[in-house]
């Protein structure tokens, strides 16, 4: 009955020429601005979206995607050491310590954090795009392109940095 109440309540948000939507995100819901009022949103509250490097983007790509994860596991797939990057990708609240992995050493395992979902507008990781999503694309879209939110998404576009 519940849900069936919140349904009707995304419905109404959709079609009723409000300010707001009714969206089911990280296993629950939310209300969020329009996307076409994003830029006004952000204007009010004074806040620039997260600026993200491509080294940040390339290991929340593999913790979301590979969790848990060991930071010699991001490090191997990345080829790079990645401390500093997860140090900060926690800081913002997107990656958090699921716990220690049972093997010589205990290295801290790594996963996603609600807010990761919050912020990317996913109900769950199932939302993730697929490898079959990505190879159905056509080769020169995928030229510089990088992960972004959906555009239907309420959550503005991520910035990155060179």
């Amino acid at each position: 009955m519940i849900t069936a109440l919140l349904r009707e309540l995304m419905q109404e948000s959709e079609s009723g020429g409000h300010g707001f939507l009714l969206c089911s995100v990280a296993e629950g819901y939310q209300y969020r601005s329009r996307p076409e009022y994003a830029e006004w949103v952000r204007r009010l509250g004074h806040h620039r979206p997260f600026r993200f490097s491509r080294a940040a983007l390339e290991t929340l790509a593999i913790i979301a995607y590979r969790q848990p994860v060991t930071r010699a596991e991001i490090e191997y797939l990345r080829g790079v050491e990645s401390g500093a990057v997860v140090k900060t990708l926690m800081e913002k609240r997107l990656v958090k310590i699921l716990g220690k992995k049972e093997i010589a050493g205990r290295p801290l395992i790594y996963g996603t954090t609600r807010d990761f979902l919050e912020f990317f507008g996913l109900r769950d990781l199932s939302g993730l795009p697929t490898l079959r999503d990505f190879s159905e694309l056509a080769p020169d879209a995928l030229e510089g392109m990088l992960p972004l939110a959906d555009e239907d998404s309420s959550v503005a576009p991520i910035e990155t940095t060179e």
